[in-house]
């Protein structure tokens, strides 16, 4: 449901009274409260709070004079004068929830109202009062608007109040919280715009406090200065007379860099930094206090003069890490003593020109040193500043190389554990990302807050006792996972110890994992594109310190980068599995019964996506069988469906009994239409067409053992002997498909019982980190072994030959071929003599006996007739008349002609034209072949009746009378 918050109503038909009274009496409202209300709500029933007993702590340790009163203290004062005569209570409260101050608009207020709400010094935290402003307000660390019964306690029903937290500009903490609380029926969105604008002044004024403190350090250091004698430096403390000695903007971004670094650090340091071009100069960072005694750090910049390389120490209490980084910092030798001037952390408390050990004010080494160039001030600032500007510029760099590091893949689970990775340990200690089921598959989630599964745990240690990786997840309400997915915002949870949801989820396991030292949280959705796919989670536990608002930010910004990246992963795998499904439709799922080869095959699709690579096993006419294999180049849908128009096709010309070199031509005619209408006449319309095909297509004829081969681009099919031996056929390659006008050659070769014939794709035997020959000797190893079975063989070439990382697909095809028994082939040579017919059909009749076949003599007779009476009027000799013995019995006359008899549908007062149509009944299938020599009309009779020609054939003809040879 989308909401329209109208003074807390969500929808129009029930107010947050009557929500309020649902949900007490353990009734859902979900759709009907605001998102934040109804999770504080939860939150507030888990902590065991009654709407009648939520009695607020007072406490009496309250910084009344501090940085936060002092900057909220005039607009306060403001805010009163504004609401003067209105029944406003404007109140400010600490990071806890306890109120410092308080204005009202109508002074007589204070008389009637209760010292809860008129005293400073309750707290107001969400874990005491429930759901009300202040409270409401850091939990979810921003603008809060709470109207009548939206609040949990009975005492604030009538009230309405605005909240927002106060951050420290520098370090993004909330320090506190302005909250205006008035009556339910003067609420105006107004307030909004009043209170926000309120809060931004206190937050402004907060950080002119750290500008007046850094000028005072800078006028310390300035005076400092002043006591110097003219002659030990050469400088004014100004980077502009330092820019004359060669140090441009790029000089100077570098130069603050490290400056920051030493300031961050709180040390006495000098470091050399090394700047482009081989130039160097050293950075001295000095301690001062201001007159007020705000303690910070002052940096220098020392430049040699010339081409002098000054030399200068490192106090040793400078940590190692700061003058050791990657950045171009030198430490120099330690042998000139220590930087004079008091260290951090002693009694000094002013600023004071550097002097000698005996206290003679004679400048030292360093600052003899220094004379040797040009010096000048850098930088000045606070420690606790300087650390910010350092966190501030490491979640740059976080976030920059998050950018190259997050989605290196396609695969969703990968790329999930690249975002872990990441932020392990420069952000958080532990990670675990939750996915929908359906993501993993590629599929949008319908609802991500069910079916969650734990994809990643990641962290410093492997032993902390989170959900493992795998395992289902199903959250509670209350959690702040479930918040999340709800909000679609990040949810922090600065102290787990406290944080009643997330504890509730499973509360053994929260106490592990407190035990393990976890104690601070950020869970952030996985949003994309409007689609939410998942769950983040960041745990701390090394760092003392809780999260702040600034981490919740920089993990909002890693989770959306990932989570684009996860999406992408996902519509890939959506497609990926969509096309695998279509090729895997296409591809055959089985082979035909035949006896002429035994087969056995492997498909495997590229890693980086489905390509056109596809094979086929045909039976042909006269016990042959047709072997088919081809590549579309290209990978995706488009290649998957024009492998299926091509393996179609090349089984409906396979269906014709063209010899290989004709249906190549067939084929390549074909492409080339396609490519032409695919990409039609407009070349810049940005269709591509078929890049390219390429095809090989063999023959074998089990009466021969000879196997007839033609090729289009493709690599040479394997030949293995009965023996073992192996060797590629001596084929000509032929050009790709879709090339036209080149012919395409065919080769034949003759194939002893037992052979295996080792058809493939090019991925097998290309690898970028393999030679083709290389690969091609592996092919032979793998295939030298004799006598062994198809499925052996494409098991062990799978083994010893294909990539580990192919990228593109591999077909393979063995097939080990079988000869058809010579007793079960009977030939007649017949002159054009119809005469001879009958002694032909008695000779059919024996041999059928001789065979065991009694029962279809009298459908073999009569098919041999027509065909053999057709071939007497109207072919040419010489005629020969076969019979084979296999699955079925096949009927082949064969004759010197070229042209073929067509089926027809006789009209009752024709004489003839129902021979055909009689072979076409008693055979299940028949037709026509062509050779050299002529063609061949054949007719394959089942050997065991199909029921749908159970009926005696003799029923189907009233007068047969025009069959000459009966």
């Amino acid at each position: 449901m989308r909401e329209v918050v109208r003074m807390g109503l969500v929808a129009q038909d029930i107010g947050p009274a009557l929500a309020r009274e649902q949900f007490l009496g353990g009734g859902s409202v979900e759709g009907a409260v605001r998102n934040p209300i109804l999770s504080s709500w939860q939150r507030s029933r888990s902590l065991g709070l009654a709407p009648d007993g939520c009695e607020l702590p007072f406490v009496q340790d309250l910084d009344l004079d501090g940085r936060l009163v002092r900057a909220a203290t005039p607009v306060m004062d403001r805010l009163r004068v504004m609401f003067d005569g209105r029944s406003m209570n404007v109140a400010l409260a600490d990071e806890r929830g306890a109120v410092l101050q308080r204005r009202f608009g109508e002074p007589s207020m204070v008389r009637h109202l209760a010292p809860i709400q008129s005293v400073p010094g309750f707290v107001f935290a969400e874990k005491f009062g429930g759901t009300n402003g202040i409270g409401l307000a850091i939990a979810e660390r921003r603008l809060i608007n709470i109207y009548g019964a939206e609040h949990f306690a009975e005492r604030s029903q009538t009230n309405a109040c605005s909240a927002i937290p106060v951050r420290d500009l520098l370090s993004g903490r909330i320090e506190g919280v302005l909250c205006l609380g008035y009556p339910h029926t003067d609420a105006d969105p107004a307030l909004d715009i009043v209170i926000r604008k309120a809060a931004g002044v206190i937050e402004r004024r907060l950080l002119e406090q750290s500008s007046v403190r850094e000028r005072a350090l800078l006028q310390a250091y300035l005076d400092a200065k002043g006591l110097v004698p003219a002659g030990d430096a050469s400088g004014n403390g100004q980077l502009d007379e330092l820019a004359a000695s060669g140090l441009d903007w790029r000089d100077q971004m570098l130069l603050k860099e490290q400056a920051t670094e030493l300031i961050s650090s709180a040390q006495r340091a000098a470091v050399e930094v090394s700047l482009p071009g081989g130039r160097r100069v050293t950075l001295l960072s000095r301690p001062v206090t201001s007159a007020s005694g705000v303690e910070g750090i002052v940096i220098e910049v020392v430049l040699p003069s010339g081409h002098e390389r000054l030399t200068v120490s490192t106090e040793a209490e400078a940590p190692p890490g700061l003058l050791t980084r990657q950045a171009g910092l030198t430490p120099t030798v330690p042998s000139l003593g220590p930087l004079p001037g008091p260290a951090p952390g002693r009694a000094a408390t002013t600023a004071r020109p550097p002097r000698t050990a005996d206290g003679s004010g004679t400048p030292g080494v360093h600052e003899r040193a220094a004379d040797a160039g040009t010096s000048g001030l850098l930088l000045v600032g606070e420690p606790g500043v300087g650390q910010y500007a350092v966190a501030a510029r490491r979640r740059l760099e976080l976030l920059s190389e998050a950018s190259t590091r997050i989605g290196t893949t396609l695969d969703v689970s990968r790329t999930a554990r690249e975002l872990a990775e990441m932020a392990v340990p420069r952000l958080a200690d532990y990670v675990t990302i939750d996915l929908p089921e359906a993501v993993l598959r590629g599929e949008e989630p319908t609802d991500p807050r069910k079916d969650l599964h734990r994809t990643v745990v990641h962290g410093i240690r492997d032993d902390c006792p989170f959900y493992p990786a795998g395992e289902r997840v199903d959250l509670q309400p209350v959690t702040p996972q479930l918040r999340c997915l709800t909000s679609g915002e990040a949810v922090l949870e600065p102290d787990l110890r406290s944080a009643a949801g997330w504890i509730a989820q499973d509360p053994v396991r929260a106490r592990r994992l407190l035990d393990h030292d976890v104690h601070s949280l950020i869970t952030v959705p996985l949003l994309a594109r409007g689609i939410v796919l998942g769950i983040a989670s960041f745990y701390r536990a090394r760092d003392p310190a809780p999260f702040g608002d600034d981490d919740r930010s920089l993990a909002q910004e890693l989770a959306t980068r990932a989570a684009i990246c996860i999406d992408n992963a996902r519509r890939y795998t959506r497609e990926h599995t969509m096309v695998l499904a279509l090729q895997h439709s296409l591809l055959p799922r089985g082979f035909p019964e035949q006896n002429a080869v035994e087969v056995a095959h492997r498909y495997m699709p590229a890693e980086s996506g489905v390509g056109g690579d596809w094979f086929d096993v045909i039976p042909l006419s006269g016990t042959r069988v047709a072997l088919v294999v081809g590549d579309v180049v290209g990978h995706g849908l488009h290649a998957a469906a024009t492998m299926g128009r091509l393996r179609t096709a090349a089984r409906n010309f396979a269906e014709l009994d063209l010899a290989p070199d004709e249906v190549l031509t067939h084929l390549d005619n074909l492409v080339g239409r396609l490519d032409r209408e695919e990409c039609g006449e407009d070349p810049s319309s940005g269709n591509i067409g078929i890049i390219g095909a390429t095809c090989l297509y063999a023959i074998y004829d089990p009466t021969s053992q000879l196997c007839t081969m033609a090729r289009a681009g493709h690599p040479p099919p394997a030949l293995v002997s009965p023996d073992g031996a192996v060797t590629f056929a001596e084929l000509p390659a032929g050009p790709p498909l879709g090339l036209g006008g080149l012919p395409f050659e065919t080769a034949e070769f003759h194939l002893p019982e037992g052979s295996q014939l080792v058809l493939y794709t090019d991925g097998l035997i290309e690898d970028r980190d393999r030679d083709f020959d290389t690969a091609l000797e592996q092919l032979r190893r793998a295939l030298a072994h004799p006598n062994r079975p198809p499925e052996e063989t494409c098991r062990a070439v799978v083994e010893a030959v294909a990539p580990a990382h192919h990228a593109d697909d591999i077909a393979l095809l063995v097939a080990r071929t079988h000869t058809l028994d010579p007793h079960r082939i009977a030939t007649w040579d017949l002159p054009s003599d119809p005469a001879l017919v009958s002694s032909v059909r008695g000779s059919v009749t024996r041999r059928l006996a001789e065979w065991g076949l009694e029962e279809v003599a009298f459908a073999t007779e009569l098919l041999l007739s027509e065909l053999v009476t057709n071939a007497i009027r109207y072919g040419s000799d010489p005629i020969q008349v076969r019979l084979l013995y296999d699955r079925t019995l096949t009927c082949e006359v064969s004759d010197a002609s070229s042209t073929a008899p067509h089926l027809r549908h006789a009209a009752t007062t024709d004489e003839g034209g129902r021979g055909l149509f009689l072979v076409a009944q008693l055979s299940q299938s028949w037709g026509t072949r062509y050779t050299a020599e002529g063609k061949v009309i054949w007719a394959e009779c089942a050997l065991e009746v199909p029921a749908a020609k159970a009926v005696p054939a003799e029923v189907y003809f009233d007068n047969i009378d025009d069959i000459p040879a009966i």
